[in-house]
């Protein structure tokens, strides 16, 4: 284990209480200390859910040590039951719980429950918190479907003529990244491709839910990082094949739609072409010289990190930088997706990791968690969150799905928003001290007169020499009074500077009614520093000095 002030991750058991919570008719019984009740915060404050999770604590004390701790958890469980009376019951222990190795699931299940009891075993020093929501999950999904899986080796029966195709969304949970709106845009999709939707799970769904997934034809992964694993075992004991393709983005959408039909054995054309999908028409419609290829990192959970690579690059003309993730099961898919874009990956759970490779690669957008966000707020870089792990600002009251093609629509707003304000504050930068437009100077086109700016203190005026010919000064006569505004056209400089090609290309990227204001600060900051080439790292390091 490693000491942080940040973490991508909780430990295990609160993946379990994600799956618990997301349920209805579960109770997740916890052998933990006082100290380790943390956790409820996570979403009734940042979820900002209207009641607690169904969770019961043993919170035993530094005191009971010495005592029969074992009688404390049996204690627990028993009373969780007669008080709640749900109708599954998961029971584990929190990472500092394990070490006193009570087994939980041998004391609940010595209880003789009349309702299905699941011990998980989630190793809290060597796992963290997907992993334990996924293995919470297919745990669930044996012990409950379990007992109607067909003899091994059977094939499903053919669908009966007539009959709509069913199909099980797996992977929602409690504290999900905008996981209740993708649920309701895939949903309807669904309905209007007339797939009938079996179980939706883990969110909303019951332990009697749960054993009905074995009835569905095939299942639809939204988070291969919770579901994964479940629908692995699905496929292997009842035969039901999955789709594998996650509809973020339109061009995923419309492959997830394809895939969905030839499952089902529906016509995809009835919604391919969904009339209320914006973002292909808005990122053409958007200025090309100031959107393609911005130098993008992205960084988060596996899903939603390799998605968000593919529609920067294909539907919004980015460059991906740099890319990473800190799911570790899932590092495999980020490396092939990270061939693709020429890029190595990154991962790693160590914020400072993330923050360095960053500042390394003078990203002009961020994609990432809450971690990136405080990340990308400190180095001035426009961000916008992705994955989870994220803060209470992004579970929004309004409907704000990822998925589909209305999380297209969303996806672009969140995305583009960001680099519009870092315009704006980038065209004040530029123009902070132009000798044009600088602070001091008044509307002359509303018939005031301008002022003439003075130079800074310390600030060099040099003199042209008498062999060059000066323009004459420009004289701008007002309708207010006689008094005349002399601007100082830009004075010539002695040392010689030269550009090297990719700055002139870097350079070219710049909106052109600023691009001669930012070669004029690149090579004033060039003299200043001494620098007689200026490279790409040198205009980004003028930009940086005069946006301070």
């Amino acid at each position: 284990m490693q000491l942080t002030v940040w973490t991508y991750e909780g430990p295990p058991h609160v993946g379990a209480m994600r799956i618990a919570t997301a349920m209805e008719g579960v109770h997740y019984v916890i052998h933990a200390p006082q100290g380790d009740t943390y956790a409820d915060l996570l979403f009734t404050m940042i979820e900002r859910r209207s009641k607690r999770p169904p969770v019961t604590y043993t919170t035993f004390q530094a005191r009971d040590l010495g005592s029969d701790t074992a009688t404390l958890f049996k204690n627990a469980a028993s009373d969780a039951y007669e008080r709640f009376k749900p109708q599954a019951m998961l029971v584990g222990a929190s990472c500092t719980a394990e070490l006193i190795q009570d087994d939980p699931g041998g004391l609940a299940l010595a209880l003789n429950l009349p309702i299905p009891v699941i011990a998980l075993e989630l190793p809290s020093y060597q796992k963290k918190e997907n992993w334990g929501a996924a293995e919470t999950f297919y745990q669930l999904v044996r012990a409950l479907c379990g007992p109607k899986a067909p003899p091994p080796g059977t094939k499903p029966a053919p669908r009966e003529n007539g009959r709509k195709a069913r199909v099980n969304l797996l992977g929602p949970t409690a504290l999900g990244f905008r996981h209740r709106d993708d649920v309701k845009e895939i949903s309807s999709l669904l309905t209007r491709m007339g797939v009938e939707i079996n179980v939706i799970a883990p969110l909303g769904a019951s332990p009697a839910d749960i054993s009905r997934l074995g009835e569905a034809d095939f299942n639809v992964v939204l988070y291969p990082e919770i579901a994964g694993q479940a629908a692995s075992w699905l496929l292997r004991t009842f035969g039901q094949p999955m789709v594998k393709t996650v509809p973020i983005g339109v061009g995923a959408t419309r492959d997830f739609i394809k895939e969905v039909a030839a499952l089902a054995g529906v016509d995809p054309a009835l919604v391919l072409n969904d009339p209320d999908s914006h973002a292909p028409w808005y990122s053409k419609s958007v200025d090309s010289t100031y959107l393609t290829s911005k130098r993008v990192f992205v960084f988060g959970d596996a899903t939603h990190v390799v998605a968000a690579a593919r529609i920067a690059t294909q539907e919004l003309g980015f460059t991906v930088v740099g890319m990473g993730t800190y799911s570790r099961e899932f590092a495999r898919e980020v490396r092939d997706a990270a061939k693709l874009y020429g890029v190595e990956p990154l991962i790693t759970d160590d914020y400072l990791e993330v923050e360095a490779k960053i500042t390394e690669l003078h990203v002009e957008l961020l994609l990432g968690t809450q971690m990136e966000r405080h990340i990308a707020k400190r180095l001035g870089v426009p961000c916008a969150v992705i994955s989870a792990p994220v803060h209470v600002q992004d579970y929004p009251a309004r409907y704000s799905p990822q998925m589909g093609f209305e999380g297209a629509n969303v996806l672009f707003d969140t995305w583009v928003h960001p680099l519009m304000m870092g315009l704006e504050e980038h065209l004040l930068g530029m123009f902070r001290e132009d000798f044009e437009f600088h602070a001091d100077a008044a509307p002359s086109h509303l018939g005031h007169a301008t002022i003439e700016r003075k130079p800074d203190a310390g600030e060099a005026v040099s003199e042209a020499p008498a062999s060059q010919a000066t323009p004459p000064a420009v004289q701008i006569e007002t309708q207010v009074d006689s008094e005349v505004a002399v601007l100082e056209p830009p004075r010539s400089a002695d040392a010689p500077v030269t550009w090297t090609a990719d700055a002139e290309k870097e350079l070219g990227k710049i909106p052109f009614f600023v691009r001669g204001k930012a070669r004029r600060n690149t090579e004033r900051y060039a003299r200043e520093h001494g620098v007689s080439s200026i490279t790409v790292e040198a205009l980004y390091d003028a930009k940086a000095h005069y946006s301070r």
